[in-house]
């Protein structure tokens, strides 16, 4: 015989939501899929699972897992969502998702509309370079670029660029760039622009030694290299 549903067990069966989320989602360029993906993972992590599987989320989904791992992917890139990272004392990883992006953006009253409009182009350049969409850890690497290192847009973009000119197309070249700058003070383009014509002046005389290889490196600057 099926047990009858109380009242309690009604109640007790509750998750909160935000009222705020609901009557401004759309402000944060969140759409209806991407806002239940949203409420699945706020439920998700209530319940004590903080990092759902794309099987656990799209079984509740009308959409697929590639579809979902797309949206998981826009909700870190939009800095709504973020992956933790944490280790225990057996030196084991886990990960865990994160919303507290989300909430602070939905509870602040400023709004930076010129530094999304300049995240959101420089994620779009990434992409075109890499031939690719980036992924989950590659969106948040950027995002703690921008939002914990304080980095400008235009500094990371002239990182990117080093890594093309440099055939080194990968996020620990960039992030030696990045961290290789700030070591020496560099905070701006035009500043890197010098430093990068600096080393290679400094190396000038080593290179007449390499003449017969007919390889022309003036435009290039290997950053994990120091400066003798």
């Amino acid at each position: 015989m099926k047990k009858q549903l109380s009242f309690q067990d009604v109640l007790y069966n509750q998750i909160i939501i935000p009222n705020e989320l609901l009557i401004s989602y759309k402000s944060l360029g969140l759409n209806e899929i991407e806002l239940m993906t949203v409420i699945l993972i706020h439920r998700s992590i209530s319940k004590g699972n903080s990092f759902p599987t794309l099987e656990e989320l799209t079984a509740v989904l009308t959409i697929d897992e590639k579809e979902c791992s797309v949206i998981l992917r826009k909700l870190i890139q939009k800095n709504l969502l973020k992956i933790e990272r944490t280790e225990n004392s057996q030196h084991q990883l886990s990960e865990a998702y994160s919303l507290e992006p989300l909430w602070e953006k939905l509870f602040q009253p400023v709004v930076e509309i010129r530094k999304e409009t300049e995240d959101g182009t420089l994620f779009i350049l990434f992409e075109q370079e890499f031939g690719r969409p980036l992924s989950p850890f590659e969106i948040e690497t950027v995002n703690v670029w921008l939002d914990e290192d304080q980095i400008s847009p235009a500094l990371i973009k002239a990182a990117l660029r080093e890594s093309v000119l440099m055939a080194k197309l990968n996020f620990k070249y960039m992030d030696r760039i990045l961290r290789e700058w700030k070591k020496k003070g560099i905070h701006t383009v035009e500043q890197a622009r010098l430093a990068s014509k600096r080393f290679h002046d400094n190396q000038a005389t080593k290179q007449i030694s390499n003449t017969n290889k007919k390889r022309d490196t003036s435009f290039y600057y290997n950053w994990l290299e120091g400066e003798d």
